[in-house]
């Protein structure tokens, strides 16, 4: 449980984070940055490399796309995973 308290420190920390080598795309500036920049409360990544961090809202906006399709992850209360009517009712 401790080191899941040291990552959600880590993930809302004012302190920059990243190491030399870590690609990351910064939400507040809009940009590509190495290494220990800004806080990860404001970035997504780490990335394997710039090209990659490039892309991380493409990746993110398919990733969104398939999810909202996805049925597992459907809002729809009138059916349960298995298609079958739910607890809410349905047809």
């Amino acid at each position: 449980m401790a080191a899941f308290g040291r990552l959600i420190s880590r993930l809302f920390s004012r302190e920059p984070s990243g190491k030399p080598g870590e690609w990351y795309y910064c939400l507040r500036h809009r940009r590509v940055e190495e290494g220990p920049d800004c806080p990860a409360k404001d970035r997504m990544g780490p990335y394997p490399g710039r090209t990659e961090a490039e892309h991380a809202m493409d990746l993110a906006r398919e990733r969104n796309e398939r999810w909202r399709n996805d049925p597992r992850w459907s809002d729809d209360r009138d059916q349960d995973r298995d298609g079958e009517p739910g607890p809410g009712g349905g047809t």
